[in-house]
């Protein structure tokens, strides 16, 4: 919906989680005490943010590394980019198995059964599936695969399905599941993955995450004035700190597309988006 207030910039967001709504309420009241007042425009799904930024009904958009791809293709390449969390840099999805079975390698994965997150999911299913493919195993020809359909629309943002086929691995219903380095290292953390029982034997080369991209015609002054106020977030004052923690960050940087490289292999190789 509009806002009466012109000069406020629309903002979207995918609720991925009922925690979305309070992250950006938090940082909406940061961006008013600064002086540049946002409006949190919110989605159901990535599909739809896209859509309503190639509508303008927002002027920037929080989007997971998919959302990139379908809006970098739909504006040609023109939309601005934004900052990142530290944490989307240098990202890698973990291949693992059972350490009694006996796989060692991407090899040993020929004819196996591999459990993948969300149809949608850029680290549980797309870029492990590309570098399956990169690997000599081709996609539909050489393993099987089962997909754990968790927030189907949130591109992995839900990690359910993530956490559903290293269930699934650990019950022995699947030989081998992926997810996210950061979330295999929390789950080994928190006693979710007893690590006596599973093993990492690849990793994906390194990739980047979730970014924020403004519309081609933003005026670029005030795109830099919203990143300006962004970067000033500080993970040691206390009132930023919770919310950070909730987004899983400690410091906006700089943004890049360097990092999604693998992402346009993977949609090259499963044909996701068509221009």
């Amino acid at each position: 919906m509009s806002s009466l207030n012109n000069d406020k910039i629309k903002v979207g967001a995918v609720i991925y989680d009922p925690r979305v709504t309070v992250i950006w309420g938090v940082i909406a009241d940061f961006f008013k005490e600064e002086g540049l007042e946002i409006e949190c425009v919110f989605y159901m799904d990535y599909e739809g943010q896209v859509d309503g930024f190639m509508n303008k009904e927002i002027d920037i958009a929080w989007n997971s590394p998919l959302a990139w791809l379908d809006t970098y293709t739909r504006t040609d390449g023109k939309c601005q980019m934004g900052s990142m969390r530290d944490t989307d840099r240098d990202r890698k999805t973990c291949f693992i198995v059972r350490k009694d079975s006996g796989i060692t390698n991407l090899v040993g994965l020929k004819g196996k059964t591999i459990g993948f997150g969300a149809i949608d999911s850029p680290q549980a299913r797309l870029i492990p599936i590309n570098h399956l493919h990169k690997n000599g195993l081709e996609y539909g020809e050489n393993y099987t695969e089962k997909m754990f359909n968790i927030g189907v629309g949130l591109h992995g943002d839900h990690i359910g399905g993530e956490l559903d086929a290293i269930k699934a691995l650990m019950a022995g219903t699947v030989d081998a599941a992926v997810a996210l380095d950061l979330n295999w290292d929390a789950w080994i953390k928190d006693g979710t993955i007893d690590e006596n029982q599973l093993v990492c034997i690849e990793t994906t080369e390194l990739f980047d995450h979730c970014i924020f991209v403004a519309q081609p015609d933003f005026s670029k002054g005030k795109f830099m004035e919203w990143e300006t106020v962004l970067h000033r977030m500080d993970y040691n004052n206390e009132d930023h700190k919770k919310m950070m923690e909730m987004e899983g960050l400690k410091e906006w940087v700089e943004g890049r597309i360097t990092g999604f490289q693998q992402i346009r292999e993977a949609n090259d190789y499963l044909k996701l988006f068509n221009k």
